[in-house]
Order: structure tokens, then sequence, then C-alpha cells
């Protein structure tokens, strides 16, 4: 079971259709909701199944970026969750930029959470090892 939560900040100086595009590039078909969290506003969805990271899957590797986002993946897991952050303006133009929390973006990250109950399994799936640029081995995953 793969379950994948999307949550990304709205500044009062944004585009909410944008922030919508630039998480739909990475997570195509998830339901967004606006939801305002204290002071601030979020876009924040849900959406089970490996479909959800189907297009992931492929911008790793029309980017050649396996090995950054494997170790990324790898650093990022806590139990059964993989947690990391991208940029959204990368992602406004459906490209990988990961970047570490609040630090590297001023707009805030889009912060993706995988929930699996092999995420070591998730992880080879989407950025398997490589040598010389090239995947040493493909898996795939199916839902469950």
């Amino acid at each position: 079971m793969i379950k994948i939560r999307v949550e990304a900040p709205i500044y009062p100086t944004e585009d909410v259709n944008k922030v919508k595009k630039a998480i739909e590039n990475i997570i195509p078909n998830i339901d967004c909701k606006i939801e305002k969290i204290g002071r601030k506003t979020y876009l924040i969805g849900e959406i089970e199944g490996s479909r959800g990271l189907k297009s992931l899957h492929r911008l790793l590797r029309e980017q050649k970026i396996l090995d950054t986002a494997r170790s990324v993946f790898k650093r990022s897991m806590s139990g059964n969750t993989i947690i990391f952050y991208l940029r959204k303006q990368a992602a406004f133009m459906g490209k990988i930029h990961f970047c570490d929390a609040y630090a590297e973006t001023p707009l805030g990250p889009i912060v993706i959470q995988i929930m699996a109950d092999d995420p070591h399994k998730v992880i080879d799936w989407l950025a398997p090892p490589t040598k010389k640029g090239q995947p040493i081995f493909e898996i795939d995953i199916q839902d469950e």
C-alpha cells in the first residue's frame, strides 16, 4: 500500500492555480484542497497507489537525476515514510529540483510524503542504483 500526501504553502503574492499546477506536474490526479492552518494557507492533497508517482518516476529518468533522488529519498526516510521537498518554481515548469525544507526557497517548498509498507521497494522503483548513469535494475510495483 502506498499513500502520497502533498502540502504546499500559498503566499499572498502567489496564484493558487499556479501552485496547484506545480503540484499536479509532479503528482497528477491529486485532489488538492485549500486549508488554513493558523494564519497560513496551504494546498493539501492525498492520493493512494503507485499511479500517483508515475510522473515523478518518469521525470527522474528524463532529467537523469536517479543518483541524487536515491540519495535524497534514503536520507529522508524515517520508518515507513519518505519526506522530501521540491521547489515550486521548478515543479511549475515540470522539473524536479530538490531543496532542504524552507531554508532554500523563499516561497516555501512542495512537501511530499510517501507512506509505504515497503519504502525501500518504493525507492528502488523510483530511483534504482545506477552504474555510469544507467539503472542497474528496474522493478515494477503493483498497487495492492
